[in-house]
C-alpha cells in the first residue's frame, strides 16, 4: 500500500506512484477473473483512491487503467440481475443518485487530469468511465461501445451525453441503437475519442508519457485548464462558458499563485510533441 492513500477492501484496486514521476497516481482495477466488472466494493475503492487524489496536493495526474483482457465491462451482470429480481434496484438508485457515477469516475468532475490506459474490453459501464477521462492510450486490440441496448437497458451514467458531444448525433445513435462494438483504429479515427492507438505493451508507458508531459507544467494552469473544458461542455454558450471559466476558483489561483510569476520569470523550451509508438 502506498504511504498516504487510504486502505482499500481488498486487492481489487492496486494503487502505485510511480517513482520517477511524483506527482502522478495510478489506480488498477485488479477482478481480471470478472473482466474487472463493476460492483459497489470496486467503485467505492476507486473512490476512495480518487477522492484521496482530488485532496491531495503533490498528486496532478490520475491514470486509470485495468489488469487482464479488459480495462472494465462495466456493471456486473449477476449483482445487477440479483438486484432486479431481490426488487431493491440499487442499480437503478446509483444511477438517479447524484454520485461519481461508474466506477466512482463516470459522472465525477474532477479538477485534475484523469488518463485512460486501456486494454482490451472498455464496454457498458467501463466505456462511460473511459468517455470521463480526459486523455485515452488505447492498445491496437481494445474495444469499445454500448451493448446495453442488447440487454434491455439503457447508458445512464454520464456517457450518453458525451459520446454525442465527442462524436455527434448520428455516430452516438449507430453505437448506441445497435450495440455495436468498435475496435480502437476506428474510435480514434471515426469516433474521435482516442488520444493514441499503440502496441498493447506501449500502452502505460504511452499515458506515463503523457502524464510526464503535462506535470511538467504548472499544476495551477492545467487545474484552471481542466475547469474551462468542464465549463465548456456544461455551459450554454460560448460567453457563459468563457464567465464560469474565469470565475472559477481554480482560475482564481493560477493568478494569484506563485506558480504564473515563476513560470513568466523562467525562459525553458515548452515540449510540443510526444513521442508515441507505432
Amino acid at each position: 500500500m502506498v504511504e498516504g492513500v487510504p486502505k482499500v477492501s481488498s486487492e481489487n484496486v492496486l494503487v502505485s506512484l510511480p517513482p520517477d514521476l511524483p506527482h502522478v497516481i495510478v489506480i488498477t482495477m485488479n477482478r481480471t477473473a470478472t473482466m474487472n466488472a463493476m460492483t459497489p466494493e470496486l467503485r467505492d475503492d476507486i473512490g476512495k483512491v480518487m477522492d484521496y487524489f482530488e485532496n491531495e496536493r503533490s498528486l496532478w495526474v490520475a491514470i486509470i487503467t485495468g489488469a487482464g483482457r479488459a480495462f472494465s465491462v462495466g456493471m456486473d451482470l449477476g449483482a445487477w440481475l440479483k438486484d432486479q429480481s431481490s426488487g431493491q434496484l440499487t442499480n437503478y438508485n446509483d444511477v438517479k443518485s447524484p454520485g461519481r457515477g461508474i466506477g466512482s469516475i463516470s459522472k465525477r468532475r474532477s479538477k485534475k487530469p484523469i488518463i485512460a490506459a486501456v486494454n482490451g474490453y472498455a464496454v457498458g459501464g467501463g466505456f462511460e468511465m473511459v468517455l470521463n477521462c480526459d486523455l485515452v492510450v488505447a492498445s491496437s486490440g481494445a474495444k469499445f461501445g454500448y451493448p446495453e441496448a442488447t440487454r434491455g437497458v439503457t447508458v445512464a451514467a454520464g456517457g450518453l451525453p458525451r459520446l454525442v458531444r465527442v462524436a455527434g448525433r448520428q455516430l452516438a445513435a449507430e453505437l448506441l441503437f445497435t450495440g455495436r462494438i468498435i475496435g480502437a483504429e476506428e474510435a480514434r479515427d471515426r469516433f474521435r475519442f482516442i488520444n493514441a492507438v499503440v502496441p498493447a505493451d506501449q500502452v502505460m508507458l504511452t499515458a506515463l508519457q503523457f502524464a510526464k508531459a503535462i506535470t511538467a507544467n504548472s499544476p495551477d494552469a492545467v487545474q484552471s485548464s481542466k475547469t474551462g473544458i468542464i465549463c465548456a461542455e456544461q455551459e450554454g454558450g460560448l460567453d457563459a462558458a468563457t464567465g464560469a471559466h474565469v470565475d472559477s476558483a481554480e482560475t482564481e489561483r493560477m493568478f494569484t499563485g506563485e506558480n504564473i510569476s515563476v513560470g513568466q520569470r523562467v525562459r525553458r523550451k515548452i515540449p510540443t510533441t510526444l513521442i508515441i509508438s507505432d
